[in-house]
């Protein structure tokens, strides 16, 4: 009987091996066709993963159901099992490589397992994994120099985190600190994290449990696609001033918003917005909180952070996912005189600031100089732009393309007119596109919108692959 288990998981392994090189086989044929069609190819890339002999999806699938929590859930029908990460590409357990359009959601910056990252990252890992900053190390120092240098005004004192959720709790409360007040203004749609204070300035239901959530104030979304004053910033901004007169004693503690949307579906705030809301905010004695967790180290391409794009210098910034390329690093930039509210009581994160990450960040931060990758994502993101809004022209079920570099949406509906969502419509089209070899995300507050955040490596060879496969996808409906 045990000879007979023994052979039956040799013969199970044989068979994954040939399906994986039967799968790259037929992938890296010159074209395929279906009904006489050609089928979009996928760009060349010199590189094929080793042979792959852990678990399947299968048994991954049972022991996550079995061990883990039931809050998380997977894309596909069949969810695809990655078990490599190249640059822009990943590979499943039979070797397949899928284009990334996802980058883990706007977190692979310089693309996976980037050489120099990683070189950083096991170099660091073999001198010293983590001690305390209650020492001196010279990595933390040395990335927080480097960070702050990135930063307008008089941005140049860092405190390090784990994730965005915590740099925003963290910025939060020093604005209520700093300030002696306790309302801070959000949008409507917004997304800054899941903890208590994070969630209440957060603004979609989907997101929020029903626990204490006090002290903030939801402004109207300044949505150019859905919002009431089409792409008009001022007329929004209208509606901070007077949440703050008729909400609040007429003084608050900060404004926090992303410039661009990401988990509320990649929705860039309508031009002029926020200078406007900024004089509102000021003349209460608040500050402004920019959320740079996924549209800052370079993603929009125009500029290094989403800030900038609207003309204004906050007072905290905060980041997380791009930061360190997948390791679990966030940051908290703001002024000398802001930060200083933190010696008022002591101020601990045993983790923030580990040499391995900050090292990971700092590597981080050379790669995308060295290899120019805000310049690309705003060559390749405007050229990927271009060709979804020639895709919208093609197809109705397209309502809006949006966004900068590469982080763009693309909202799908039911009825042009009445921007109906067509949310099952979005899940039919991400499984087809799946098959094909492109992984892309969603989001949007209707679960509508594609939300493509690639590694800022993608070439113009996988944008058009990428649009090509989902024209593909959308005729075939």
């Amino acid at each position: 009987m045990r000879r007979f288990v023994a052979g039956s998981v040799s013969l199970e392994k044989h068979f994954r091996l040939w399906r994986r090189s039967f799968s790259q086989l037929a992938q890296n044929k010159a074209s395929r066709q279906e009904n006489g069609v050609v089928l979009p190819k996928m760009p060349h890339f010199d590189y094929s993963p080793p042979p792959y002999d852990g678990p399947s999806a299968a048994d991954v699938w049972q022991k996550r159901k079995k061990y883990l929590s039931p809050s998380m859930f997977c894309f596909y029908n069949q969810p695809v099992n990655i078990v490599e990460g190249k640059m822009q590409y990943l590979f499943d357990e039979n070797g397949r490589r899928y284009v990334d359009a996802f980058g883990g959601i706007a977190t692979v910056n310089c693309g996976h397992c980037h050489p120099d990252v990683a070189d950083a990252i096991v170099k660091q890992i073999n001198r010293l994994q983590h001690s305390t900053v209650l020492y001196l190390n010279h990595a933390i120092a040395d990335f927080a120099e480097a960070l702050a240098s990135k930063m307008p005004g008089d941005l140049k004192v860092v405190f390090f985190t784990n994730s965005g959720t915590e740099a925003n709790e963290l910025a939060m409360m020093m604005a209520r600190q700093y300030t002696g007040c306790n309302d801070i203004v959000s949008l409507r749609n917004a997304y800054h994290g899941n903890a208590a204070g994070t969630m209440g300035a957060t603004a979609q239901r989907i997101w929020k449990f029903n626990v204490i959530q006090t002290g903030v104030h939801h402004a109207l979304n300044p949505d150019p696609y859905r919002g009431i004053f089409g792409s008009d910033g001022e007329k929004y901004a209208k509606d901070v001033q007077d949440l703050i007169d008729y909400g609040t004693s007429g003084h608050v503690a900060a404004f926090i918003s992303e410039a661009i949307q990401g988990v509320g579906g990649i929705i860039e705030l309508a031009p002029g917005y926020l200078p406007a809301v900024y004089s509102s905010i000021k003349k209460a004695g608040g500050l402004f909180i920019a959320d740079e967790v996924q549209c800052g180290f370079a993603r929009t391409g125009s500029h290094f952070w989403g800030f900038e794009s609207q003309g204004v210098v906050p007072d905290i910034v905060t980041m997380a996912k791009g930061i360190g390329n997948g390791i679990p690093l966030g940051a908290v930039v703001t002024t000398p005189e802001i930060a200083e509210v933190l010696t008022r009581r002591n101020y601990f994160n045993t983790f923030g600031g580990n040499p391995v990450c900050t090292a990971a960040g700092h590597a981080v931060l050379k790669v995308i100089e060295k290899e120019k990758l805000q310049e690309n994502a705003f060559v390749v993101g405007s050229y990927l732009k271009e060709r979804l809004l020639c895709l919208k022209d093609k197809y109705e079920i397209i309502g809006d393309v949006r966004g900068k570099g590469l982080m763009l949406g693309v909202e799908l509906v039911t009825d042009r007119k009445l921007k109906t969502p067509a949310n099952v419509e979005v899940l039919h089209i991400m499984d087809q596109m799946k098959e094909m070899g492109v992984l892309v995300g969603k989001g949007g507050f209707y679960g509508n919108v594609f939300r493509i955040t690639p590694p800022l490596c993608f070439t113009k060879e996988d944008a058009d692959f990428f649009v090509d496969v989902m024209d593909y996808t959308m005729s075939k409906m």
